[in-house]
Parts: structure tokens; C-alpha cells; sequence
């Protein structure tokens, strides 16, 4: 039954990807020979999160493994069913007198020879296991098992798509720092042109022109170390998704157009999400279970069990002269003296409880503390993005006024560079403040075990 519901619960995994991902899932196709998988849509925060945890290769290595999980319970289950066989033999053998250890009549006491007498045995056996509390046991345990198996299956797909959305970001940053990067080259071009026509003009000075020069070439230098951080953040993305390095994936969102709440979520509800949902902590509730199981199936191999056998078949000196013959009987065995193995293998089993116990209440508070440490970040980085923000005016309105100034031949363009080069800072420190913000979402959507739910 457990290899039923192992097939029937990813059957539905694979169902519920597919109506998640419209688009997604189902219009990723990778072409033979290894060419170019193609994404019909932009992929979103939410879509690249879902799409890790049903393709990436530690989620899909977590479900072979829960796979076999499930699979041992139908070997574990094999001693509760019938054991049938059948066999066909063809036997010769000759005998000497003197290995009996005594004079039979009429023969010779130095020994004579016997045979040879050949037989033909065919038959069919079957045994059944009537009861056997320990093999129940040990099918308790293993179903148990393959359960805990599926629940770490979970937190490893919900792993994924951690990795998955925080790839995400940081190639959204890379998008937003090469877009802040572009704009400063515009501005550092626009500074140039003015001081050019300025000396031209009669009404500036070369050493505003060098002033331009050095600041293009330095813009210049940032764009291609931002331009290179765009191609790496791509490919560290598509790896997270498990795709192919020559798929092509557009980005939906942007980090000015994610979802920003002026709202905080309540903590004491988040803590009691994270301890009903996080998957992490699920699979330790059933890994706990699982253990107990097992000392269990350990206990009851002290108890007795009994087996039914029998088998008939036909035996014979040739093929036209064998009669049918059987043999059956009952057994009942009970468990005396291993010399202690059991016992030590309950000690052993009863060390690993405690271990999954502590590590599992551990776990629990450790849920908690990161619940709050993300909404304490998630509260910080929205404050900080307002700030940048604010900031990042002030520096353009700086720039504004001081070009403005160099234009009129008010003053040089030392103050524009000064200026431009605090707009090339304020830039910065608005995609690292957008970009921490995101990250503080996704920490603690992790927190409380809802990342797959990401919009």
C-alpha cells in the first residue's frame, strides 16, 4: 500500500507543478544533443522558487531517495507473504558398505558398493509466516520510514527553492547595478560633451575635458565588471532551476517592481505557521517516529513466531516410476540467547531516539528565532530603503544644481564629478537596500515554510 501512496502523492507532486507553473514546467522542453531550453513566459520570484523544487537535482535526488524509502516496505512486508517455489531434480548416488559403520548381512565387512540408485525429485514448496510480531513490526517501522523519507523529500525541494530564489535576486541586483551602471554612463557622457563644448566654446578649461575623460573611463570600467555580474548571476540561476546553461530565461520582475508592504505580519502567528508548515521540522517529527518504530521492531524480535510449510512433488528411479510424495509441518521458534546482540542493537537504536529528540527540539526553537530574526531584517531593510531612497534624490537634485552651475560657467566640473560620483554611491546603496529587502522576504517566507507560495 505504501508503494501506492508513494506513486499516488508524486503523481499529485507533479500535477500540482504543473498547475502552478503554467507555462513554466510544462513549456521547458530541452532539445536532443543538449540544445537550448526554451521558458514560454518570464519567469517570476514565485515561478523560479516552484520550479527548483520540482526539477532542481536535489529535490529530484530527494524523491528517488524517499522512492526507495517506499520500496523497502514492500521487502519488509515480503516476510508476512507467502513463499512459493518449485524445483526439479535429477540425483544419482552409489554407497559403500563399510561407511555404515557396521556388518550388514549377506555383504562383504570390508565394504561393498552400492548403486548406483538414481531418482528424479519434482515439487513445489510453499511456506507461510502464521504470526510474526517482529516482521509487523518491522513493516510498522518501514512504513514510518518511507513517511519520513517523503516529509525530507519536502524540505529538500523547499531547500531548493530557497537556493532558487535567492539566485533570483541576485540576478535581479546584477540587472538593477548594470541599469545604475548604464545611467551613470549616460551622465559621465553628458558631463563630457559639456566640457568639450565648453573649451570649444572658448569659456572652459582642458582640465575640465581630462576631469570628463577620467570619469567616462572609470564609469566605463564599472559597466563591464557589472555587465560580467549579470552573465554569472544568469548562469548561477539556471543552475538553481536545473536547467540547461544555454536556456534562455527572461526575469518578470524587477527589484523596484517587487512586492514592498508597509505592513509587518504578525510574529506570533509566523512562529505558529513556521511550527505547523517548515517541512525541516516535519521530517524531524517523522524521523522521531520512525526511530521509535524501529526500537519497537528490535523489542519484538524476543517474541516467538510461527511458520507453516509444506511441499509435494513427485519422486522416483525414472520418469515412469515416482510416486507422489509430500512433507509438512509447523514451527514455532523462539528467540533464547544471541549473545546480547539485541540488546545492544535496542541501546543503539534507543541513542539514535534521543538524538532525533533533542535535535528535533532544537530545531523547534531555532524555527522561532528565525522567525524573528527575518521579520527584525525584513522591518531594518524596509526602513533602509526608504533612506537610500531619500538619498538618492538628494544626490540628483546635487547633480542637477551642480551641472547646472558647470553649464553656465558658474564654476568648474570638480563639483559635478564630486556630485556624480556620491549618485554612482546613492545608486548603489538603493539596489543593495532593494535587493536586502527581497532577500528578507524570501528569509522569512523560509522561516515559516512557505517559500513554494512566493507570488
Amino acid at each position: 500500500m505504501i508503494v501506492h501512496d508513494g506513486l499516488f502523492r508524486y503523481l499529485r507532486a507533479m500535477l500540482v507543478a504543473a498547475v502552478a507553473l503554467p507555462g513554466v514546467a510544462r513549456s521547458a522542453r530541452a532539445q536532443d544533443g543538449g540544445g537550448d531550453t526554451v521558458i514560454a513566459r518570464p519567469l517570476s520570484l514565485g515561478d523560479a522558487a516552484r520550479l527548483a523544487a520540482h526539477q532542481s537535482a536535489s529535490a529530484q535526488e530527494a524523491r528517488f531517495q524517499a522512492a526507495q524509502s517506499a520500496a523497502q516496505v514492500t521487502q519488509a512486508r515480503s516476510d508476512l507473504l507467502p513463499n512459493v517455489s518449485a524445483y526439479a531434480m535429477e540425483h544419482g548416488v552409489t554407497i559403500n558398505t563399510a561407511t555404515f559403520g557396521f556388518a550388514l548381512p549377506g555383504l562383504d565387512p570390508g565394504g561393498e558398493l552400492l548403486g548406483p540408485v538414481n531418482t528424479i525429485d519434482v515439487r513445489g514448496k510453499l511456506s507461510q509466516t502464521v504470526f510474526d510480531y517482529a516482521a509487523l513490526s518491522r513493516v510498522r517501522s518501514a512504513r514510518s520510514t518511507a513517511v519520513a523519507g517523503n516529509a525530507t523529500a519536502s524540505d529538500a525541494a523547499e531547500q531548493a527553492a530557497v537556493t532558487a530564489s535567492l539566485a533570483y535576486l541576485r540576478a535581479q541586483r546584477a540587472d538593477a547595478d548594470l541599469a545604475a551602471r548604464e545611467a551613470d554612463s549616460v551622465l559621465a557622457d553628458s558631463l563630457l560633451g559639456i566640457a568639450n563644448d565648453q573649451l570649444t566654446a572658448g569659456v572652459g578649461v582642458a582640465l575640465d575635458v581630462t576631469r570628463a575623460q577620467a570619469q567616462v573611463a572609470a564609469v566605463r570600467a564599472q559597466l563591464i565588471a557589472a555587465r560580467n555580474e549579470r552573465d554569472r548571476s544568469r548562469l548561477d540561476l539556471l543552475r538553481a532551476l536545473g536547467l540547461s546553461l544555454d536556456a534562455h530565461v527572461e526575469l518578470a520582475d524587477t527589484l523596484t517592481r517587487l512586492t514592498m508592504s508597509d505592513t509587518m505580519p504578525n510574529e506570533q502567528a509566523a512562529i505558529a505557521q513556521a511550527l505547523r508548515d517548515r517541512p525541516d521540522l516535519r521530517a524531524a517529527d517523522q524521523q522521531l517516529a520512525a526511530a521509535r518504530e524501529t526500537s519497537g521492531a528490535i523489542r519484538a524480535e524476543r517474541l516467538p513466531s510461527l511458520t507453516a510449510f509444506g511441499d509435494e512433488g513427485w519422486l522416483g528411479t525414472n520418469g515412469g516410476n515416482k510416486l507422489n510424495t509430500y512433507q509438512w509441518g509447523v514451527e514455532v521458534s523462539v528467540p533464547v540467547f544471541d549473545g546480547l546482540r539485541r540488546e545492544g542493537r535496542i541501546e543503539e537504536q534507543q541513542a539514535r531516539v534521543s538524538e532525533i529528540d533533542v535535535r528535533r527540539r532544537d530545531l523547534r526553537q531555532q524555527a522561532a528565532i528565525e522567525v524573528r530574526g527575518a521579520m527584525l531584517d525584513l522591518g531594518s531593510a524596509r526602513e533602509a530603503v526608504d533612506a537610500a531612497r531619500e538619498q538618492l534624490r538628494l544626490t540628483e537634485q546635487e547633480v542637477a544644481q551642480a551641472r547646472d552651475r558647470f553649464r553656465a560657467g558658474v564654476s568648474g566640473n570638480a563639483d559635478v564629478i564630486t556630485a556624480s560620483l556620491t549618485l554612482n554611491t546613492s545608486r548603489t546603496q538603493l539596489v543593495d537596500a532593494l535587493a536586502s529587502y527581497q532577500s528578507a522576504r524570501v528569509g522569512l517566507a523560509r522561516a515559516v515554510g512557505s517559500v513554494t507560495s512566493l507570488p
